[in-house]
Parts: C-alpha cells; structure tokens; sequence
C-alpha cells in the first residue's frame, strides 16, 4: 500500500511539472567591431514586456489593412544597460577586450541563472566591415533564457 501510495504522488509531481507554464527572456550584447574603438558595446536586458499581439495586423487576400501601430509604443524606457569594451582600439584588435567582455557576458549569465532562468539558446550574428569605405560592424548575440513561471 505504501508503494501504491508513493507512486501516485510521484505520478501526481510529474505530471505538474509536465504543466508548467514557461517564460522566455532574452538578453542581447552588442560588440562593436568598428575600427579605432569608435563603436559602443552593450549587454542589454528589458525590464518591460511588450505583447507582441498589440503590434500586429493580419494580411489576407480579402483585407490589405495597413499595421497602425506606433512605433513609440513598441519602444521600452526600462531596461538594463552593462557596458563592455569594443573588440578594437586605436592599436587594433583588442584581446584584453574580448577577455574582459567574455568574463562581463558569464557574469550576466550566472547571475541569471542565480535568479532562477536557464540558459536554453544562444544564437549570433554578424555584420561586419564590407570594406574600405565601409568602416561599420557589430557583433550581435542574442542569450535567449527560460525558467517556469512563478
């Protein structure tokens, strides 16, 4: 009887935890890889959140309604903005830089993970210089965490 009992409140924790609503947050750092040091570095994380359904429209065959959102309501004042270095100085590529920026990035991470979120995707992208007359780039990667909803 015990171990019917045991099992069907093992059963019971499973399946609650089969029902838990995630939430997703994500969080972006910016590395500029403009030349001189001229560019800026950011990891930036909102602290608002926006429901994307109030900034859609649905175009069909029948309906070609223009999207009348604003784009001042999409925008977000509260949001937490670190500092870090941009890949190159006047010198050139900077590897101090990447270190320091890499050691800043794991500390976000960590303390995200502190409070609760799991790290469950990261994904990154790059524009990058085109040339001599071009002189602009970004490194853009994008830490996309989760945690079940409180």
């Amino acid at each position: 009887m015990k171990k019917l009992a045991l099992t069907m409140v093992l059963a019971i924790l499973s399946f609650t935890d089969a029902f838990a609503q995630v939430e997703y947050k994500v969080v972006t750092s910016i590395e500029s890889i403009v030349p001189s040091g001229l560019g800026r570095s950011r990891i930036i994380s909102a602290n608002e959140d926006r429901d994307y359904k109030e900034f859609t429209s649905e175009q069909t065959d029948e309906d070609h309604t223009r999207n009348k959102s604003k784009r001042g309501d999409i925008r977000v004042k509260d949001f937490e903005e670190t500092k870090l270095l941009n890949f190159y100085n006047i010198g050139g590529i900077r590897f101090q830089n990447i270190a320091a920026n890499d050691a800043v990035v794991s500390s976000k991470i960590n303390g995200m993970i502190e409070a609760g979120w799991e790290l469950a995707f990261v994904t990154s992208a790059v524009e990058s210089d085109s040339g001599k007359d071009d002189g602009h780039g970004i490194f853009v990667t994008r830490y996309i965490f989760k945690r079940n909803k409180q």
